[in-house]
């Protein structure tokens, strides 16, 4: 079963697979740095759950939670 970013912990990191978006939104993903081999940590999730925040080469980065169920991650490292 594929892992995404949705399916970490707060804490956790894991290295982005690939994306599986469309053309569009997958460019967008890329531009905001979510490339593969990209190591990310989810900081948290928002109090109702969307959006999520992430960190990623040295920023943070917040995201819905239907555009990070596009960005598959490697298995993630417990923290």
């Amino acid at each position: 079963m594929r892992k995404t970013l949705v399916d970490l912990k707060p804490g956790q990191s894991a290295a982005i697979a690939k994306i599986i978006a469309t053309d569009s939104l997958r460019q967008r993903l890329y531009d905001l740095g979510l490339t593969p081999g990209t190591q990310v940590e989810l900081i948290k999730f928002a109090p109702f759950g969307d959006p999520l925040e992430i960190r990623l080469r040295n920023y943070q980065l917040t995201l819905r939670v239907s555009e990070a169920n596009f960005v598959i991650i490697e298995e993630p490292i417990h923290a």
